[in-house]
């Protein structure tokens, strides 16, 4: 009986501290389940509040697009009036304008046809005013060429006779300077020099005339006289237009320049502005010429 109290005595001990230990298991469990269900229904009202926000928003939302759909309704329906109109008005500017650039054209059709008439008779006009001008500048242009022609002749003419006129006082003057240098202890080969330098000058003008003009037959039997004068008394004047150029011979370049019609290599004295000049054999003056070559 004792064993059987005892057993009994033990067991409720046993169940009394296994209650309690369950309820504190439970309220360690429990209670964090109590935070989360507590902080759950602060963010479930959180959304709420949110979600109600948005309600209110989405509500603007449709009231501002239901707006702009009126507007824009509006707008299409003004849209069209005006594009009706506009049509109307078109359509009445363009019949009016037809009508005036019918009228116009028939207008210009008459205005044009006088105007090409006009222009016509205009170039007519002037191609017939340029023709007389020009037959009359033509006629003025050969007047004028005559004219030229025979001063220059003439010129030529009276400029040979003087330059005839003028060799016959060097040769005078010639004649008397020998004399002079005869009666002297030194001769003065100073009017020589200058007299060869005129003839030169004067038988440059020769080369220039038509040689068989009556100017140029005249002058270059004056020369060849000249020359002969010159020979008789001691005296040597070389010309050497024509000849080709040594550097040996006593000459002096004033001018060279290139010319392609000169023979290739070759150097060619074209022009002698003074002639080499020689006394009983010995030079008094050098010569000096132009030239032209082709290297």
């Amino acid at each position: 009986m004792k064993k059987h109290i005892t057993f009994a005595i033990l067991l409720f001990s046993s169940l009394g501290a296994f209650a309690q230990v369950t309820q504190e298991d439970l309220e360690k469990e429990i209670k964090p389940l109590t935070q989360k269900v507590t902080s759950l229904q602060a963010e479930n009202s959180k959304l709420k509040s949110e979600i109600g926000a948005l309600n209110s928003k989405l509500s603007n939302a449709h009231k501002s697009i239901d707006s702009l759909r009126r507007q824009t309704q509006e707008n299409s329906n003004a849209i069209s009036q005006t594009a009706n109109e506009l049509g109307i008005k078109i359509k009445e500017t363009g019949d009016k304008n037809e009508g005036k650039i019918i009228d116009v054209s028939k207008s210009l059709s008459k205005n044009s046809l006088y105007g090409i008439m006009g222009v016509l008779s205009a170039i007519l006009l002037s191609g017939l005013l340029y023709w007389l001008l020009s037959k009359r500048q033509q006629t003025d242009k050969n007047q004028l060429s005559n004219i030229i022609n025979s001063t220059k002749t003439e010129l030529n003419q009276e400029s040979a006779k003087l330059d005839v006129q003028l060799l016959d006082v060097i040769e005078k003057q010639l004649k008397v300077a020998d004399k002079l240098n005869a009666t002297e202890p030194k001769i003065d080969h100073t009017f020589h020099k200058n007299s060869a330098n005129e003839l030169q000058r004067i038988a440059n003008y020769a080369n220039t005339l038509d040689p068989e003009s009556q100017e140029a037959v005249a002058l270059q039997g004056s020369l060849g006289r000249l020359r002969n004068y010159f020979n008789s008394s001691d005296y040597e004047i070389t010309d050497f237009t024509g000849q080709e150029y040594d550097q040996r011979l006593p000459i002096k370049i004033k001018d060279s320049k290139f010319d392609e019609g000169i023979e290739k290599g070759k150097e060619i004295i074209v022009k002698t502005w003074k002639p080499l000049i020689k006394y009983q054999g010995n030079k008094i003056q050098e010569a000096e010429v132009d030239t032209k070559y082709n290297n």
